[in-house]
């Protein structure tokens, strides 16, 4: 039996390309509704991201009546009933009703059809089984709208069968219950969940990285990560340790600096206190270039910057840059525990907003015309000096960067000489 009530506040199902879609799969023996995320969010009252589409008419004629009015289509997904319409330059994934037929992890057998009760019955949660015609009319044939009002997190159907379907629901439980649930997850679920974690294994690292990164950025991530460590999920995850403590304290960083969630930088808090647990992670959940090394120059002797002053705060701003000082200064306070000196940490922090590294003034040429030679020692030289130049404080003045040039290349000289 059907539960169903009008969504009022959904403007894009009046007009624009969302209503568009619409208007062009219904009629003449098919219908489509918008479903899942969408409907979901807009009867939480939140913005709204990808709206999916699910229909009746058969992928064929999906692409038919797309040509008849002039709209792209992709097939993009067409052996599993889905195909992408693009109005307006925003794509619309429509995928025709289905029914499993056999179920083995992410290759279930699954049969078109015209039931949407049954397929609803086949989606992984209660709030993501709704579904909204062009009416506004709400269709809930698995207790959702139930769940959405107690802002609950739950399986359709039995929890086991579920999660043996596809075992990366596991971490969509979390991660879902993190953005839209409330209080303790489900039980039923998160003793399922438990059950099942050796599944976590079969799963490729993509798509355990694309749901931990999402998690990471959730709204109740500190208590999703809590549940999965007591239930013993995140070793089977990460690899290795999981530091709640710095992971919640992050968050706290970030929301006391008023900077935007970043997930790779709550990961790191969450699992890297040395450089090759970043070299772990990245393996674990293949992460991509860009967010190894941000990982990795976070964990690299993070412990350092405890007590610095200004003048050593800046060479290490030099050094770093000014998002990796900043994201591994964040890991350092975020690690130094509930007695921490918040205004201290905040004037570091701030640093890159109140001075800006000059570029190092002295080039090879300065080392040549000293009867240093081009070559492995030209470079050796021009690094000492650089390193001269930060302990002096950056000076920029003639007679400074002079001595530093005359004293580096007398010291190369003697500690080179035969």
């Amino acid at each position: 039996m059907t539960d169903v009530r009008v969504l009022d506040d959904a403007p894009w199902l009046r007009s624009g390309p969302a209503a568009r879609v619409l208007e062009l799969l219904n009629g003449a023996g098919a219908e489509a509704r918008v479903v899942g995320g969408a409907v979901r969010n807009a009867l939480l009252g939140i913005p709204t991201g990808d709206i999916d589409i699910a229909t009746t008419a058969s992928p064929d004629e999906v692409i038919r009546r797309a040509r008849a009015a002039g709209v792209k289509s992709v097939p993009t997904g067409i052996e599993h009933g889905t195909v992408t319409l693009v109005v307006e330059a925003q794509p619309f994934e429509v995928t025709t009703l289905r029914e499993d037929i056999e179920t083995f992890g992410r290759k279930a057998k699954v049969a078109f059809g015209r039931d949407w009760m049954r397929d609803a019955q086949r989606r992984d949660f209660t709030i993501n089984g709704l579904s909204v015609d062009a009416d506004g009319v709400v269709h809930d044939y698995v207790g959702g709208l139930e769940d959405i009002a107690a802002r609950r997190v739950r399986f359709i159907g039995d929890p086991d069968r579920r999660i043996a379907e596809d075992y990366l629901r596991i971490l969509r439980f979390f991660r879902i219950h993190a953005a839209y649930g409330a209080g303790e997850p489900d039980r039923a679920g998160y003793l399922a969940c438990i059950g099942a974690r050796a599944g976590l294994e079969t799963l490729s690292a993509e798509r355990m990285r694309m749901e931990m990164l999402k998690l990471m950025v959730a709204e109740g991530a500190v208590g999703a990560v809590e549940a999965m460590a007591d239930g013993g999920l995140l070793q089977a995850i990460l690899g290795g340790i999981a530091y709640i403590g710095p992971f919640s304290a992050m968050i706290s960083v970030e929301r006391a600096l008023g900077l935007s969630p970043s997930a790779i930088r709550r990961l790191g808090a969450l699992a890297v206190a040395v450089t090759e647990d970043a070299r772990r992670l990245s393996g674990r959940l293949r992460l991509t270039n860009s967010e190894t090394k941000t990982l990795d120059s976070m964990g690299h002797r993070w412990w350092r910057l405890a007590g610095m002053d200004e003048a050593r705060a800046r060479r290490r701003l030099y050094r770093l840059g000014p998002e990796r000082y900043r994201n591994r200064l964040m890991l350092a306070w975020a690690r130094a525990g509930a007695d921490t000196d918040t205004a201290y940490w905040r004037e570091l922090v701030s640093l890159p907003e109140r001075w800006a590294a000059p570029k190092f003034p002295l080039k090879a040429a300065d080392f040549i015309t000293r009867g240093i030679a081009e070559g492995p020692a030209l470079g050796h030289v021009i690094a000492l000096a650089e390193d001269a130049w930060l302990a002096a404080g950056f000076p920029m003045d003639q007679p400074s960067l002079i001595a530093i040039a005359d004293q580096t290349v007398t010291r190369f000289n003697r500690d080179h000489r035969l």
